[in-house]
């Protein structure tokens, strides 16, 4: 019997990544990477987005929805704090979590893309219910806890070749440009999560 896979990307803690890294990641071929040799049961993708959702951000949406990435979105939330400081948020922790666990009799597999320590505690309960639980970030993004209870720790750096954007230039590369490629989302601030 083939080995089914399901893949949970958290969008900004692999935005994150890809800044720190310098390079861009082809959502299309972290779908065939990470498929390996068995069966995509299904590909996630967590992702804030400002309101309203700009065209950029809604293209960006179609072309993983069209890839075959069922996109979960929540709103980018606005607060100032008491220096008068904007700052930009949305949690999706529940969301991946929710997906991990209710979707869990349909692989043998999960991959996380993410560092967040918060997942920690789901991924051991996956792991005590027979599922193999691969994490992948890059180390200086990844909680200890977290790849501890991970089967397996891929570093996205060292997969550089079978998962970059070729050509694509990071946001921060772009500044004072007039064209963004059309799957740029908000840029945020360190203190942000998408």
């Amino acid at each position: 019997m083939m080995e089914r896979i399901a893949l949970f990307i958290d969008g900004a803690n692999v935005y994150a990544a890809a800044k720190r890294l310098g390079w861009n990641f082809d959502h299309r071929k972290i779908l065939e990477h990470f498929r390996g040799g068995g069966t995509l049961h299904n590909a996630f993708y967590y992702t804030a987005v400002p309101m309203p959702m700009d065209d950029k951000q809604k293209r960006f949406i179609d072309a993983l929805t069209y890839m075959g990435y069922t996109v979960r979105t929540r709103p980018l939330r606005e607060s100032t704090d008491e220096h008068g400081d904007t700052h930009r948020r949305a949690s999706l922790d529940i969301e991946i979590v929710t997906d991990l666990l209710t979707t869990e009799d349909r692989y043998d597999t999960a991959v996380l893309l993410t560092g967040d320590g918060d997942f920690e505690r789901p991924v051991e309960v996956l792991r005590a219910r027979g599922k193999r639980v691969i994490v992948a970030s890059i180390p200086e993004m990844t909680s200890y806890e977290l790849r501890n209870a991970a089967d397996e720790y891929v570093d996205l750096g060292a997969i550089r070749e079978q998962v970059e954007r070729p050509g694509y230039r990071l946001p921060s590369e772009q500044r004072g440009e007039g064209s963004r490629p059309f799957y740029v989302t908000a840029p945020l601030t360190d203190g942000d999560e998408r």
